[in-house]
Order: structure tokens, then sequence, then C-alpha cells
């Protein structure tokens, strides 16, 4: 498994990429502060697999503060978007408008401990932190963090919804009256009875008349 670092320091940045970000004019100023509004694409898989999530290339709506700070840049900002998933209860297809709240420091790969010491938030191992290359970072594994943690994990079309009949599937939104005629159990032996009786009756009234076959031998 590549760690965070690792996936920040090696993995050569696409700058071509929207969701990749320049910070160089901050300028490593503690203080210094920009904010950026841009809309891109979705990249793939972005949401829960199987259940919910953004489309891929759908419009992604992003609000960004970028602060230096001793150490980094401090990242905050909001991801809006439509998710796409599947009612868990009538099985329809709905949309959600999804806005995810995220922050995240980037570090610069030469921040020393002394820097890092300074800061109110506790020193993350590096495993656990992202770092910038060549003064940019990738916003994208943060935001597929933060549009997981915003998404539903049981969506549903409305909260209301009745869902399915266990019996038959149909939905019942539709058919508010829809209902299946239940036997009482406490007739359900007598039932079974009756039934064996009859069949009995019937085998009987199918056989040969009594002493036919000893006529026959006479």
């Amino acid at each position: 498994m590549i760690s965070k670092a690792g996936k920040a320091l090696n993995g050569h940045l696409d700058h071509r990429s929207p969701l990749v970000f320049d910070t160089r004019e901050l300028g490593r100023r503690p203080g210094a502060m920009k904010r950026l509004t841009r809309t891109a694409e979705a990249p793939k898989d972005l949401g829960i697999d199987g259940v919910i999530g953004v489309p891929e290339n759908a419009p992604l709506a992003l609000d960004l503060r970028l602060e230096s700070v001793m150490e980094g840049v401090l990242v905050t900002g909001t991801a809006r978007a439509t998710a796409e998933g599947e009612c868990v209860r009538c099985l329809e297809p709905l949309t959600l408008e999804v806005e995810a709240d995220f922050q995240e420091m980037f570090s610069y790969p030469d921040a020393d401990d002394r820097n890092r010491s300074r800061t109110a938030d506790p020193v993350e191992d590096d495993e656990d932190r992202f770092f910038l290359e060549d003064d940019s970072f990738d916003l994208e594994p943060v935001l597929r963090d933060a549009v997981v943690l915003a998404l539903p994990l049981q969506p549903v079309c409305k909260e209301t919804c009745a869902g399915l009949c266990s019996e038959c599937g149909i939905r019942l939104d539709e058919n508010p009256d829809h209902h299946h005629d239940v036997a009482d159990i406490r007739w359900a032996a007598l039932q079974g009875l009756a039934e064996t009786v009859q069949d009995g009756e019937k085998d009987n009234m199918g056989g040969a008349e009594p002493g036919v076959d000893e006529k026959q031998e006479k």
C-alpha cells in the first residue's frame, strides 16, 4: 500500500488536472491567503461503490480557501455535486444534491520538525500526511474522503417511501391499498384435515365395488 506522503512526493502531479492546484502565488508567506472557485469534472468512482455516487465527468463545483502557514498550505473548502443511486426501499433510481466540506494540510516536503511543533494540531505520522509537490497539490484523495462521508449509506427516494411488497414486489407508494389475504393459522390444521378426508373419499369412489373380483373369478 502506498502512503499518502509517498503518493504526494513521487506521484508526479498532472498539472493539467482540474483537481491540481498551484500555491506559488502564496509565496510561502505565513498568513497569505487565496480564494478559488472552480468547476471540475468528477473523477471516476467518486462515491460509495454499488450504492450511490457522483457520475464520472459530472460537474463538480469547488469553493476553496488556501492559507499559507509555517509548515505548508492549509486548504479549506466545499464541494457540491449531484449524486445518483438507487433507493434501498423501492429500488427506483434517485438523485441527491451532495455538499461535502473538508479541510486538509498540505505540507512542504522540506518542512522541519521545529516548524511542525509550533502548530496547534498534533503532529501526524508522514504516512497520514499530504505533501506539496512543486508547490502544487492534488485535491482528489481529500475530495474522495469528504464525498464518501457526505453520502448516505442507505439512500432513499423520500423518507416516507413505503418500499416494495414482500410477497409480490409491487411498489406500495403507487398502490397504497395493496394487500394479500392471509389465512388464519387457527384454521390451518382443520383445513388440512378436511382436504385429507376429501382426498380419501375420491379414492374410494374411483375404486372397484366390493365383491366384483370374486364374481368374475367364479
